[in-house]
């Protein structure tokens, strides 16, 4: 089978190719990038007015298979992820029962070969059942395919103990994802400690919660000579501490998501559980730090942290809802429309940090173009303004702050392997 996308906007941050560009795939793979390409053999995509990039790599996807099915499986939440432009989605394994044993890096594996065609690598659980006390079998869970470690969701509270993970990581060559989070700071509060959880009295999760376990990791990472990534970062204090230890070499990356550099703890008095996640949505300052961490290179990826709940859980009280929300089919639109339509930064710098600086953090060999390498692409209209709409959505989650707004930057195709697995009719 051959697929033939003609006259698109190439980007390609990591090869430098550019411009107006005919790109031929065949057999799955990346034939020919040129101009003027012509094949009667094959399928044409008309890219005209369209960007065309490696497909999007999201490192931080909840997709809730095994167990908690009720909220997402793995087929709807790749369908999810197609919608989105995302070719792959590393997942959490912090299900039901949680991805701790090859058995279950393997069923994730085996359910993701029946969905649509989007890659899923799974990431397995640095402790059994999360439950934070015995580190699980990182070399059977890397055999079975898992890409990397993590407990997200239920932070490493013991220092010794993520300090033996980061040894025995760095001995295997997987990277520990750290969701950084002192727990008896932020138990289960609901909102931001500040002003806005003043104003509804309720107990707040204070940035120094995160700060502190954020300067803990970097300094075990850089003790250790380990790989640790800092998940989902969202105060100007952990920037800051990821910037300091970089500059002094320490093998530390993080991420963002788009909620952090586009709404800020206000969104909870309007749209109340909608707007609870975890971490919770920060100040004005956290979010013009988080812009100013991704433009100078301190945070190296931006990820979705998709994190779908059921309709009758996010209807509970602000105090009693889960944290999340759902993010695959918003985020490039959210992106766009925060980072390139305001100049902040350019669009090989965003496309880098949703490409090929997650998949390097993984070790997959993803988000790249690569001469007879697997065509994965995502085809998107930069300039096109579309209404989120969570009721369209391919996601089982609803949950979405960004319900109603106007986004610029929409997906027009995604192609995994070749195959169109998503085009916007």
């Amino acid at each position: 089978m051959k697929l033939l996308i003609q006259k698109g906007r190439l980007v390609d941050p990591v090869g430098g190719i550019g411009g107006i560009m005919d790109i031929l795939i065949e057999d799955g793979k990346l034939a020919v990038i040129g101009s003027d390409l012509r094949d009667q053999d094959a399928q044409v995509i008309d890219a005209r007015g369209l960007t065309v990039c490696a497909g999007l790599v999201d490192m931080h996807v909840h997709l809730r298979e095994p167990g908690l099915e009720y909220k997402e499986d793995i087929s709807t939440g790749t369908a999810a992820a197609a919608r989105g432009g995302i070719t792959s989605v590393a997942c959490m394994p912090n299900t039901k029962p949680a991805v701790d044993s090859p058995e279950q890096v393997r069923y994730v594996l085996r359910r993701a070969a029946e969905s649509c065609g989007v890659r899923v690598w799974p990431i397995g659980a640095v402790t059994v059942g999360e439950k934070g006390e015995t580190l699980t079998d990182g070399q059977a869970l890397k055999e079975a395919g898992a890409v990397a470690l993590s407990d997200d969701g239920m932070p490493i509270q013991n220092a010794n103990l993520m300090r033996d993970a980061l040894i025995r990581a760095k001995r295997l060559g997987l990277t520990i994802l750290s969701h950084c989070e002192d727990a008896d700071m932020v138990r289960n509060y609901a909102v931001n400690e500040g002003r806005v959880s003043r104003a509804l009295n309720l107990p707040g999760r204070p940035a120094i919660a995160e700060e502190l376990m954020v300067m803990r990791d970097a300094m075990l990472s850089e003790e250790t000579g380990a790989a640790v990534h800092i998940c989902h970062i969202s105060t100007a204090g952990s920037v800051d501490i990821v910037r300091q230890f970089k500059k002094k070499g320490v093998h530390i990356t993080c991420e963002t998501c788009p909620q952090y550099f586009t709404l800020t703890e206000d969104e909870v008095l309007n749209q109340g559980t909608m707007a609870r996640v975890n971490p919770p949505l920060r100040t004005r300052q956290d979010v013009e730090a988080i812009i100013a961490g991704l433009k100078d290179g301190t945070i190296d990826a931006i990820a979705t942290d998709h994190a779908p709940h059921s309709a009758q859980e996010k209807a509970k009280p602000l105090a009693e809802a889960p944290s999340g929300m759902v993010g695959l089919e918003t985020s490039l639109g959210a992106t766009l429309t925060a980072l390139y339509h305001t100049g902040e930064m350019d669009l090989s710098d965003i496309l880098k940090k949703m490409t090929f600086n997650p998949a390097c953090i993984l070790g997959i060999p993803k988000g790249r173009l690569s001469l007879g390498g697997e065509a994965d692409f995502t085809i998107f209209d930069p300039n096109e303004t579309w209404t989120v709409d969570p009721e369209q959505f391919a996601s089982k989650g609803r949950n979405t702050p960004f319900a109603g707004r106007e986004l610029t930057g929409k997906v027009k195709y995604t192609i995994v392997g070749g195959k169109i697995v998503y085009e916007d009719r």
